[in-house]
């Protein structure tokens, strides 16, 4: 008889990502329905096309793995063949797009705020963060550079191929408007500000100027079809990526409602403009997303003779002014957007200038010593960093809680300590930290609050708004350190360590050698994340979705960082990262969090003298604790390195 034992893990494998995954899902969306209350579109029309779409995208996508991969879509049991046929010709990852598809299809059908707030950009940012954090790091290994994407073209001169056309069109143009969806559904943000000047209630409305505003949707469309190189045609695809991923998270972050400026139309181009004021108009505006498509356009379109150059960044221009002559924008929109613009064209060379920048810091190593007590100057970044989370802490508490903020940290020193000690197995009489380590100890410090009467999920979103901006200022000790390295790259580029006293080049032999800028990538994303953060608590959101978002972006970017982490103590459990397989428990908290029924963070910010005076002093605390050592004793927890 057949021995069938090895199908199993396949078959529980597919399992619960067919039918575990999806049925989780729908609880928590459930679970959540009175969490998020922003008003959603309900429709079963478009609701069911997308799902449908995402249904035939999906199934499209697992033929073609089949067919062409030689295998079935599983992470853990991978085609061996890389797969460039079938629907992968048109799209990178059919299988998470159509996923995604389903997950906003459905909310829309039911009108699920929370399925299309929450739970949708919850599973695109999860399959991102697979993709990102481990397919495209094993894909690499075993394809090379072929399984990039935006792939860089063989023949950059030579005429794209429809096919090539067509599959950056989709990458690029179907994400925006699917990110422009989510936007526009979130709607006019609380306490919202207006980004017009005085003069410009007075200034006319330019009806004929329509046809320049509305010329922008049909150029942006045709334009990987217009331009004539691949190189171009490659340019168009990351500066649209790069645009997106700036402007997206500008509209989250900014409390900005441009409404558009009132007219009666006379004619049937007026009625064409009008049709553009709809209910969702001002919502998404600054930056202006028209100036900066039309300025991309220009970009790659005016590439070649001086009447191409001319003709192209004249229509854009043009573009830029019928923005307000329209009045559909503010003239600070357009503005922020040429900014905008400006910043994406130059995203390689301030890219390259993060790089060099960090690679100082990391190695910056510098070292006193006072008979056997040795101060090292990284733990002044741990001291800032302590400083700013009790002060964020301090005035996230009433006024009744000063001391819980030193309780928290006391406890998050004594959890990072011990989580380095029994998770890491570092050697006894060293001295390092565990950022999880950490975060569980400050959980036991806040406890106390329950005897002040403050509810807890209170003091924990308030220790949830302050982390993100303590790990990135903490990451730049990493640096110097050498902690939470990166593996060596050549894909991309990397830093370089030279100093003898870091861990890179000490443990890893890594000295000279480009390596990831993981605390860089680390910082950049935990940057982003307090900003969140510290919005939802400026709207005074719930306290257990505060907490719950900040484990989901928190574990979404742990998942990405450590597959490029190259720290050889870190051991890999069922093909990942030990790490990441807590991100993922991060990740599962986080959305259990939100379905939790929790107080409002009705206070606010109140920073008060009390709070900074012990702040300093948790700060230089943590500049001991970090920073000076005892390298010549054999006492426990003696020696930093």
């Amino acid at each position: 008889m057949e021995d069938l034992s090895p199908r199993w893990p396949k078959v529980l494998y597919g399992s619960l990502f067919v039918a575990v995954l999806p049925a989780l899902l729908l609880v928590w969306a459930y679970a959540t329905r009175n969490a998020v209350t922003i008003a959603t579109p309900q429709s079963a029309l478009w609701g069911t096309v997308l799902a449908v779409t995402g249904m035939v995208t999906m199934l499209l996508g697992m033929l073609s793995l089949w067919k062409y991969g030689g295998g079935l879509p599983m992470n853990a049991f991978p085609p061996p063949r890389f797969v460039r046929g079938g629907i992968y010709a048109l799209i990178p990852h059919p299988i998470y797009g159509g996923f995604v598809l389903i997950c906003g299809g459905l909310a829309i059908f039911s009108g699920s705020s929370s399925g299309l707030l929450l739970v949708t950009p919850s599973v695109a940012m999860a399959s991102a963060a697979l993709v990102l954090g481990h397919e495209l790091p094993d894909l690499r290994r075993r394809f090379g550079a072929q399984a990039s994407f935006p792939c860089q073209p063989t023949e950059p001169s030579a005429s794209p191929s429809i096919l090539y056309r067509l599959r950056i069109s989709i990458a690029v143009l179907l994400p925006w408007l699917a990110g422009y969806g989510l936007i526009w559904a979130l709607g006019r943000p609380p306490g919202a500000i207006a980004t017009y000047m005085p003069f410009e209630q007075h200034l006319p409305i330019s009806v004929w100027t329509e046809g320049l505003y509305a010329s922008t949707y049909v150029i942006a469309i045709l334009t990987p079809f217009l331009v004539r190189t691949n190189e171009s045609l490659h340019r168009f695809a990351v500066r649209g990526l790069t645009a997106m991923a700036l402007i997206f998270s500008l509209y989250l972050l900014l409390p900005f409602f441009v409404p558009p400026r009132p007219f009666q139309p006379s004619s049937a181009i007026g009625e064409l403009l009008l049709l553009e004021r709809t209910s969702y108009s001002g919502v998404g505006a600054f930056p202006s997303f028209h100036v900066v498509w039309a300025l991309i356009a220009a970009s790659v379109l005016g590439q070649g003779s001086l009447w191409r150059r001319a003709f192209w960044w004249t229509w854009a221009a043009l573009v830029s002014i019928s923005c307000v002559t329209t009045g559909m924008h503010s003239v600070l929109d357009v503005l922020a957007g040429i900014a905008a613009f400006v910043l994406v064209m130059n995203a390689g060379r301030i890219w390259t200038v993060i790089l060099r920048s960090t690679e100082g810091v990391a190695n910056s190593w510098q070292e006193l010593h006072f008979g056997n007590v040795r101060i090292i100057n990284h733990g002044g970044y741990a001291a800032v960093a302590s400083f700013v989370g009790i002060v964020v802490i301090g005035a996230l508490l009433p006024a009744r809680c000063e001391l819980i903020p030193v309780s928290i940290f006391l406890c998050s020193i004594a959890g990072a300590a011990l989580w380095a000690q029994w998770v890491e197995g570092s050697p006894a009489l060293l001295r390092p930290l565990g950022f999880y380590g950490g975060m569980l100890g400050a959980i036991v410090g806040a406890i106390p609050v329950l005897l002040l009467g403050v509810n807890l999920w209170v003091a924990l979103a308030a220790i949830c708004v302050a982390a993100p901006w303590i790990q990135a200022l903490g990451r730049l000790r990493c640096l110097v350190q050498g902690c939470c390295h990166g593996r060596a790259t050549e894909s991309v580029a990397g830093i370089v360590y030279s100093h003898p006293r870091s861990r890179v080049c000490r443990l890893a032999h890594l000295k000279g050698i480009p390596i990831h800028a993981t605390p860089v990538y680390s910082i950049l994303w935990n940057l982003l994340t307090g900003l969140f953060l510290l919005r939802m608590a400026t709207l005074q959101c719930s306290s257990t979705m505060i907490g719950g978002i900040y484990l989901l972006l928190s574990g979404f970017g742990r998942f990405v960082e450590e597959a490029y982490r190259g720290e050889p103590q870190t051991r890999i459990v069922f093909g990942l990262r030990f790490y990441q397989w807590i991100a993922i428990i991060a990740v599962l908290s986080g959305a259990a969090v939100t379905t939790v029924h929790g107080p409002s963070m009705a206070q606010g910010f109140q920073f008060r003298v009390s709070t900074l005076l012990l702040a300093t002093g948790c700060g230089v605390a943590a500049w001991f604790v970090t920073g000076v050592d005892f390298p010549l004793s054999s006492r426990r927890f003696a020696r930093l390195t």
